[in-house]
C-alpha cells in the first residue's frame, strides 16, 4: 500500500525539471517549495513549457532559491489532519479535516482544523464509527508514523500530525496519500490544546469535536467560549484573525 502520493523533493533546477518530465507523463503536476506554509506559493504546471517557467521563476542565476517538492496534482481534494499529542500523563488522538480561505490578496490559504479528538492512542480512535474515507486516510498516517518510529533513531516527538491528501489524479484514478508530517506546533494546535483542556476538566467526556480557525480580513465574530490566539495586522499576512473552540463535548 503506497502511503505518499508520486513525487520527488528536488535540490537543484536540473533534477527539478527531470523529475517534472517524468511526472508529467502521468498528468499535472503540483509544485511547491519547502520554505511555503499554508499552501501558498504553490503552482500546477500542465506542460513542459509551465513546467519550466514555474522553476525559472524559483531560480537566480540558475539556482532553485528553495528545496523543491514536485508531486502529481490532484482535483476534487480533501485534505484530512490526523495526529496524536502524547503528555505524561495522558494522550489524545484525532482525525479531521482542513479548509482553505481566501487571503488579503484574495489567494486560497490554510483557514483552519476541524477535528474529532478522543482519549487515548490510535486504537482509541479506530475503534470509533467514522467515514471510509476518514478511516482509510487514518490508516495511512498511522503506517507513516510506525515507519518513522522505525527508522528515525531515538524520535522523540510528543506532537504527531499528518497531512493526508484524497482526490483525483490526471489518469482519473483516486489517489490517497501522506503530504507531509508536522512534528511541530502547527495549524492544528489550537484546536488539540482546546481539546486537551475539555478533557481535563471534564473526565466524563471521551471525545469532542474542536476546531482552529484562521480568518483574513474584517475580524469575525467569535463563538461562545472561543480562544483568540492573535488578532491583528500581521505585517506580512495583513489583517488576521486566529482562534479555537470547541463544538460539542462526547460522554460515551
Amino acid at each position: 500500500m503506497p502511503l505518499t502520493l508520486r513525487g520527488t523533493t528536488a535540490f537543484s533546477a536540473a533534477d527539478a525539471l527531470a523529475a517534472g518530465r517524468a511526472l508529467l507523463r502521468h498528468g499535472p503536476v503540483r509544485m511547491k517549495p519547502a520554505g511555503a506554509d499554508g499552501g501558498r506559493a504553490q503552482t500546477v504546471a500542465r506542460s513542459e513549457a509551465e513546467l519550466e517557467s514555474g522553476i525559472g521563476a524559483l531560480c537566480i542565476d540558475g539556482l532553485l532559491t528553495d528545496i523543491l517538492v514536485l508531486e502529481e496534482d490532484l482535483e476534487e481534494v480533501r485534505t484530512y489532519s490526523v495526529g496524536q499529542v502524547r503528555l505524561p500523563d495522558r494522550t489524545i488522538s484525532y482525525f479531521g479535516t482542513q479548509v482553505l480561505t481566501p487571503d488579503n490578496e484574495g489567494a486560497p490559504a490554510y483557514g483552519g482544523s476541524s477535528l474529532f479528538v478522543v482519549r487515548g492512542g490510535f486504537d482509541a480512535l479506530l475503534a470509533r464509527p467514522m467515514p471510509a474515507e476518514s478511516r482509510e486516510a487514518v490508516e495511512r498516517a498511522i503506517a507513516f508514523d510506525r515507519l518513522a518510529d522505525r527508522h528515525i533513531a531515538g524520535l522523540i516527538a510528543s506532537r504527531r500530525n499528518y497531512d493526508v491528501a484524497c482526490g483525483v489524479a490526471g489518469d482519473g484514478n483516486r489517489r490517497i496519500g501522506v503530504l507531509e508530517q508536522s512534528w511541530r506546533i502547527g495549524g492544528a494546535t489550537p484546536a488539540e490544546i482546546a481539546a486537551l483542556e475539555a478533557l481535563a476538566r471534564e473526565p466524563q467526556v471521551q471525545a469532542v469535536r474542536a476546531r482552529s480557525v484562521e480568518v483574513y480580513g474584517h475580524p469575525p465574530a467569535l463563538p461562545e467560549g472561543a480562544a483568540v490566539y492573535y488578532r491583528g495586522h500581521d505585517p506580512k499576512m495583513g489583517p488576521l484573525t486566529k482562534y479555537a473552540c470547541v463544538d460539542e463535548r462526547i460522554e460515551g
